[in-house]
């Protein structure tokens, strides 16, 4: 009987989510397709979630709703971050057994909100259910436990999780979406994306194109293609970091109104860019593999929309 690896079903899982990305966000698409024409490979850095540090009904709340899933999958946790201003925190994770993409999970302390605006996301998700099922919880504590199961098992565990990664509340109202819009934009992407993927990560370092040696280069074959990029790459050129990105993808999402329901354009990802320099290291050098606080809080402003 064929054993599969904890992180074989990983990689499966986030295959399907890249999958399922590249039809929300077609420049990360162009991008995939661009690079297999010119032989080259592409390589996750990392995969960035966001969550709410609150209760969320039978979910787990916060960092924890993606960090419980992960640590079945052996990764750990590797640093925390803070965001004052953002009203943010968050942890990057990392599995140090294989060439796993590192995970970034952020939070929104919602505590520190007005309280208006506590009590609407609060309504919203207060009785959230947990869609992961009862065989799914089964095989996660057992795949945390043995680290392998058979592939009939995987294939069940990866279906019932891709179920997880959307939004797991009711349908938010739409005056909820505004009024939390104009004080956190990353308040109202939650109440209407939830647990979705909210970006992949292109490794420039590994994606092996010739000609794209570098992010400028990367960033400019994107430009020739008519992708829309972020004006400013982040980071200095020889910094131990440096991150670029599309502009964000525009989506109709549903939204509760008086009446029933109706359509919202709004911002759901960008396709983010990464290169990675060598730091010293108890006198080694090695990759940066961490991240630096004002390029992520620059980053989350990607899915600002002003024109709702």
């Amino acid at each position: 009987m064929v054993k599969v690896s904890a992180q074989k079903i990983a990689e499966t899982l986030f295959s399907r989510l890249w999958e399922a990305y590249l039809k929300r966000v077609p420049y990360a698409q162009v991008y995939s397709d661009m690079v297999d024409s010119k032989d080259g490979q592409v390589v996750h850095d990392h995969i960035a979630f966001r969550t709410i540090n609150t209760h969320t009904g039978e979910q787990p709340g916060g960092i924890q709703a993606i960090q419980h899933i992960l640590e079945c999958f052996e990764y750990k946790a590797a640093e925390n971050y803070v965001f004052p201003k953002k009203k943010l925190r968050a942890t990057h994770f990392e599995n140090n057994k294989s060439t796993l993409p590192k995970i970034f999970v952020s939070q929104l302390e919602v505590e520190v909100l007005p309280e208006w605006a506590q009590k609407m996301i609060k309504d919203n998700v207060k009785e959230t259910p947990y869609l992961l099922s009862d065989t799914c919880i089964e095989l996660l504590n057992k795949l945390k436990k043995d680290g392998h199961f058979t592939a009939e098992a995987a294939e069940v565990l990866i279906r019932d999780l891709l179920n997880y990664f959307h939004r797991p509340w009711k349908i938010p109202k739409k005056e909820t979406v505004l009024k939390l819009n104009d004080i956190s934009q990353y308040a109202a992407w939650v109440m209407l994306h939830g647990n979705s993927v909210n970006h992949f990560a292109a490794f420039i370092n590994e994606q092996g194109v010739s000609e794209w040696p570098d992010l400028e280069a990367t960033c400019q074959g994107l430009v020739k293609a008519g992708i829309p990029m972020n004006d400013k790459i982040e980071g200095e050129k020889g910094s131990k970091l440096r991150q670029a990105a599309t502009v964000a993808v525009k989506e109709e999402v549903e939204v509760r109104t008086n009446g029933g329901t109706e359509k919202l354009e709004w911002t759901y990802a960008y396709f983010e860019l990464t290169q990675r320099n060598y730091i010293e290291e108890n006198g080694k050098q090695k990759l940066f593999s961490g991240f630096l606080g004002n390029q992520a809080r620059h980053l989350f402003d990607m899915t600002v929309t002003h024109d709702n």
